[in-house]
């Protein structure tokens, strides 16, 4: 009786053996061929023709109409600045401490209709021509207000983090869906084939409550998602790996990566899918060689080092994010988001606590950086092509959040976002709160509507940008279509 061979997924296990085994050096020397090899494998035929040749995801690509802007620098505020002690100034406040007044209410206490009044902490003061007023957390800043446009009537679905944090990434309250990034390289590609075109910079302090998330590519090919890049120590960590890999064992790999497609081809021509999975691992190789020289601070003048606060261990940290954000897009990349705070409470913007002690350290670490990276990318030229967003998930409220202390809830009615470069107008105010700060009251905008914005200052129509996934065409602004704020739009 003939001897059963076992199957493996569709494969004898002879099969199974020799398509893992020579795969697997395959991932590890993606970086040792060239566009030819992938060609050979984006064929739809098993005769090539010169229009069918593979096409790189991340090749740059022409935007739908003329662009203002080549990249964005996303500053996200993890945790929740509060809009009334930063840039949204509300006089009328002042002197109203600890009174009890009847106000709606939405945080992570819940539903109230009344609370106690906890007035800005932090005098105001005009700066530039526009006047504009900015609190004393923020004196660097406020010399750079002629350059930029700040919303004042934000408003988001959720006053909770994680998914409030999802929505200003992604669009949606829920997991599963592209972020921002990603969706600016689906539709642009990368300027830089040896960087990634979406990188991420985290806070020492630790990664934000939804983690990856809010970096993911969701049900796009993994190529379009988020990349962590560390400014201190070893840049990206998965690099590390393939650096030991001496020249004479890639060449021995190379050799045997070539006779197993070769072998592959013939069986299985035309087939595309091989060729995507492995140009992931050729930007990692590509990444090892490059990636070191794009994050070499010690390149930048002294001048420029102290400028950002790289000469104060309180400024340090976010100086150095800012810093390699303008050499990163200086080198191509298309979108960098650079984290503020991390992991929970104090550790970032969500001051339920001590409203003094949470933002005078936040604001103190990121003030003079944020402003020199303004005045940088300025006196460089690049402010006009680089679009700056300030923001977090939401703001605060106007009232305290417990009996004692000063200690704000979460404010999803109404709070302060700001952009600036990237063809948007400087020195405007567009939008307004309530005389608290509790809700907007004119002009309010979702958060789909700054994603709307900073597609349109890419050359990207909001309402044509789109995946197909699931049946549908889907969209990171939602299934009805959204304008950009003209408004703040040069």
């Amino acid at each position: 009786m003939p001897r059963k061979v076992p199957n493996f997924c569709g494969r004898t296990r002879r099969e199974f053996f020799w398509q893992s085994g020579a795969g697997f050096t395959g991932c590890a020397l993606a970086g040792m061929l060239d566009a030819e090899f992938f060609a050979k494998f984006g064929q739809t035929s098993a005769r090539p023709s010169d229009d069918e040749k593979w096409q790189n995801p991340l090749a740059p690509k022409q935007p739908h109409f003329p662009a203002k802007a080549k990249a964005v620098i996303f500053l996200y505020m993890y945790g929740g600045p509060s809009h009334i002690d930063t840039f949204d100034y509300k006089p009328t406040m002042y002197g109203m401490d600890n009174k009890t007044i009847e106000v709606k209410t939405f945080g992570r206490g819940g539903h109230k209709n009344q609370g106690r009044i906890v007035e800005p902490r932090w005098k105001f003061k005009q700066y530039g021509e526009c006047g504009k007023w900015v609190s004393d957390l923020f004196p660097h800043l406020g010399t750079c207000v002629d350059d930029i446009a700040f919303i004042h009537s934000m408003t988001a679905d959720s006053p909770i983090h994680g998914s409030a944090m999802l929505q200003m990434n992604s669009g949606r309250i829920l997991s599963g869906s592209p972020c921002l990034g990603s969706w600016v390289n689906y539709g642009l590609g990368s300027e830089n084939e040896n960087l990634p075109g979406f990188v991420v910079m985290l806070d020492d302090k630790g990664g934000p409550i939804s983690g990856p998330k809010n970096w993911s590519s969701g049900f796009m090919p993994a190529v379009y998602q988020g990349c962590v890049v560390r400014s201190e120590g070893t840049a990206i960590l998965d690099l590390n790996r393939h650096a030991t890999m001496t020249d004479s064992v890639q060449r021995k790999l190379l050799d045997t990566l070539r006779d197993y497609n070769d072998a592959h081809e013939a069986l299985h021509p035309g087939n595309s899918e091989l060729a995507a999975r492995i140009a992931s691992y050729e930007l990692a190789y590509k990444m090892q060689s490059t990636a070191p020289e794009a994050v070499n601070l010690s390149q930048e003048t002294e001048a420029t080092q102290k400028m950002y606060g790289l000469d104060s261990p309180k400024t340090q940290y976010f100086g150095r994010q800012c810093l390699m954000a303008r050499r990163l897009v200086e080198r191509g990349v298309r979108f960098v988001q650079v984290y503020s705070g991390g992991a929970h409470n104090d550790d970032n913007w969500d001051a339920h606590g001590d409203l003094v002690f949470n933002h005078e350290l936040h604001a103190g670490e990121t003030d003079q950086p944020i402003a020199a990276l303004l005045k940088d990318l300025k006196q460089r030229g690049m402010l006009d092509s680089t679009l700056v967003v300030w923001g977090g998930e939401f703001g605060r409220q106007p009232t305290a959040e417990y009996e004692k202390g000063t200690g704000r809830d979460h404010n999803a009615y109404g709070f302060t976002m700001w952009l600036a470069g990237g063809g948007i107008k400087g020195g405007v105010s567009h939008g307004k709160t309530d005389e608290l700060g509790a809700a907007a009251v004119e002009n309010k905008l979702h958060v789909k509507r700054i994603h709307a914005t900073i597609l349109h200052q890419l050359g990207l129509d909001p309402n044509r940008l789109s995946y197909f996934y699931g049946g549908l065409n889907q969209r990171l602004i939602g299934v009805e279509d959204v304008e950009p704020i003209r408004e703040i739009i040069a």
